[in-house]
């Protein structure tokens, strides 16, 4: 899932963003001879993800930097473990670690949220997916940390799958018209989902023919009375204000998919620090 091509332009551009005239406090501090021996440390439990993409923020300053790996993603961690011992430019190690951590700490918040979810639910047939609100060129990091949490992902991009959604339904005029239109033209690999807000929308893309149903801020019953509706014919998805306290409510209905969007649009980031020791 983590394509290192897309990865590096990731790291160069950001690494240009955080010092696009170099950093003046260690060129100006720290002799380029300098080598210097780090930790990463976790400061609190939860799921760690993007030691990989931490480590290559510090190969691409310096080939020479040694990066010993200590976790691996998905593992769990505690307060107080050490991810992994970082050797070499003290210059590289000082210029990389904001970076490395802002990443890492974002991707590991991501997969420690998306856990708990997955949690909430085990035992469930519902699965846990994420959304399109993820950081603007960060998409591919965010859904591989949903992954690495115990969820899957929704569509990658705007390309690879159809959703039709309120918009273009008002566009179009109609669900009826909105699915007729996407059925006779898309791929015979993919699927049509249509996003829909009520039972008697509901209704209409059921027998459309819509292979997947977005209930959108549907009530707890709605979800209920929708699957039994369905009778098993599309897979349905529940979608609009999911959160840790009612997921698993909304599990128990039977419905086949949960997105939320919180997952990665409002993360808290797990708190994880570099230090330099002797």
């Amino acid at each position: 899932m983590l394509n290192f091509l897309v990865i590096d332009k990731i790291i160069k551009d950001a690494l240009i963003e955080d010092m696009p005239y170099g950093d003046i406090t260690t060129d100006l501090l720290i002799p380029q001879e300098s080598t210097s021996n780090a930790v990463l440390l976790a400061k609190e439990n939860g799921i760690l993800c993007g030691i990989d993409v931490a480590k290559r923020v510090f190969e691409i300053l310096d080939g020479n930097i040694k990066f010993e790996k200590l976790k691996a993603d998905g593992e769990f961690i505690n307060k107080g473990d050490v991810l992994a011992k970082i050797d070499g430019s003290t210059r590289a190690i000082l210029k990389g670690e904001r970076l490395a951590l802002n990443l890492l700490q974002r991707m590991s918040g991501i997969a420690t949220f998306t856990n708990m979810l997955a949690q909430k639910i085990k035992g469930y047939k519902a699965t846990v997916t994420d959304t399109r609100k993820t950081i603007p060129l960060l998409r591919m990091l965010d859904k591989y940390a949903v992954f690495v949490g115990g969820g899957k992902n929704h569509r990658y991009s705007l390309s690879d799958a159809v959703l039709i959604k309120d918009n273009h339904i008002k566009a179009v005029g109609s669900i009826s018209e909105a699915i007729k239109r996407a059925k006779e033209n898309v791929p015979h690999t993919m699927k049509v989902e249509i996003e829909v807000r009520n039972m008697q929308e509901f209704e209409e893309a059921l027998l459309s023919g819509a292979d997947i149903i977005m209930l959108d801020h549907f009530t707890v019953d709605e979800m209920r009375k929708a699957v039994e509706k369905a009778g098993g014919r599309v897979l349905i998805e529940a979608s609009g204000n999911i959160n840790i306290d009612n997921i698993e409510e909304i599990a128990k209905t039977g419905i086949d998919i949960i997105s939320v969007g919180s997952i990665t649009h409002s993360v808290k980031s797990l708190d994880i620090s570099l230090d330099f020791v002797d």
